[in-house]
């Protein structure tokens, strides 16, 4: 069986988990909290960057990090679920998932600043350079919302991940000035149950 190292609030494992529940892997998975920050966890021999979400397969080798675990998923699914086969819709749909990663690793390391740092320390414009990957990527979506398929490829998931990681640590404050992506992520979430199962606590 495969193991998942996971934390419950990462974004990133909730692209993974949404990704393998969309493919119908999750009976092939266990999943496995780990705590990055502690150094005796062995999250950090299997992966040496200690990051999650980590993939440990049968054979002992390690997965990492989201999307080579994504490409994993689609691999044992058969190939061209979530990510295209055709290289116009592959690359579109790889490139809207480097975008979405990009506004999650952007809001992960807003928190670690509030999270790391006394307030009197906090790096105002650290913090504004980050805010302002997120701002312009969402503007960019707001404007041209992508496309659901059938079945939603990487770049969907990685979206919706994203959107729901700003709504659990932001209190969805994106929502007011970007009602275009709110209504993408509400037919998302209609789509796929995985989505709400995955919520993060």
């Amino acid at each position: 069986m495969l193991i998942l190292r996971i934390s419950t609030t990462s974004p990133f494992v909730r692209k993974v988990r949404i990704a393998g529940n969309i493919l119908g892997l999750m009976d092939k998975i266990r999943l496995e909290p780990c705590d990055t920050l502690d150094p005796k966890d062995s999250v950090r021999k299997q992966n040496p960057l200690g990051k999650i979400p980590t993939l440990i397969l049968d054979d002992g080798t390690t997965l990492f990090d989201s999307p080579v675990i994504l490409e994993y998923f689609d691999y044992l699914a058969g190939g061209g679920r979530i990510i295209p086969a055709a290289p116009q819709e592959r690359f579109a749909a790889l490139r809207l998932q480097a975008l979405a990663d990009g506004i999650m690793e952007a809001g992960v390391l807003r928190i670690y600043e509030s999270r790391f740092r006394p307030v009197e320390k906090h790096e105002p414009k650290w913090i504004e350079h980050q805010t302002e990957k997120m701002n312009r990527a969402l503007a960019a979506l707001e404007e041209s919302p992508p496309v659901l398929a059938p079945t939603p490829h990487v770049g969907h998931i990685a979206l919706a991940s994203a959107l729901g990681y700003l709504d659990f640590r932001f209190d969805g404050t994106w929502r007011k000035s970007h009602p275009k992506l709110v209504k993408w992520l509400g037919e998302f979430a209609a789509r796929v149950p995985s989505f709400a199962e995955t919520k993060p606590q």
